[in-house]
């Protein structure tokens, strides 16, 4: 269910924006940031799209589970991001470590389907968090199906030899295992 409401931001009344009854959906469909290139969509509603979406990621505390850590990772979906998903990243650490590994996870699936540099820099913060994080990611990827784990496996073997995950501290954090 979708509906409209506006809001009072201090004295100046903002138009009305289209809010989702699920946050989760909303920030998934935001999330595919409208490029510069793409002329089918008027640059105002470009630009009511782009903040929207920095405006949900800002709103998440960490209180939102591993469900929401998938909704943030699945709503990385654009090429160019123009700076909305720097908030993005931003709200995945505020999650609880054992939340955040677990999601990200969860989120195996679309961690192999977003492009390259927003995967890489999810699972640079997986690595580079204190080791909770790392261990709830590497214990719940092995429910994960087979077929999904080895394709994240060639992600993070790109990653490991030349982008986010190529330093030596960042190497074999992310432990996920083949399907043989």
């Amino acid at each position: 269910m979708i509906f409209f409401v506006a809001a009072v931001v201090g004295n100046v009344v903002r138009s009305w924006c289209r809010v989702s009854v699920d946050w989760k959906v909303e920030i998934v469909e935001c999330g595919e940031i409208v490029q510069d290139e793409d002329d089918t969509v008027p640059q105002d509603e470009a630009e009511r799209r782009w903040n929207r979406y920095v405006e949900l990621v800002l709103s998440v505390t960490g209180d939102e589970g591993p469900e929401g850590v998938v909704a943030i990772v699945s709503s990385l979906r654009a090429e160019e991001d123009y700076g909305a998903y720097e908030s993005a990243y931003a709200a995945l650490q505020r999650f609880p470590l054992a939340d955040l590994g677990k999601g990200v996870a969860w989120a195996a699936e679309e961690l192999t389907r977003i492009p390259y540099d927003p995967s890489g820099i999810v699972l640079v913060i997986v690595a580079r968090l204190p080791a909770e994080a790392a261990e709830a990611f590497n214990q719940e990827i092995k429910s994960v199906p087979g077929d999904v784990r080895n394709r994240l496996r060639d992600v993070v073997d790109f990653h490991e030899a030349n982008d986010w995950l190529a330093e030596d501290g960042d190497k074999g954090v992310i432990k996920v295992p083949r399907e043989q």
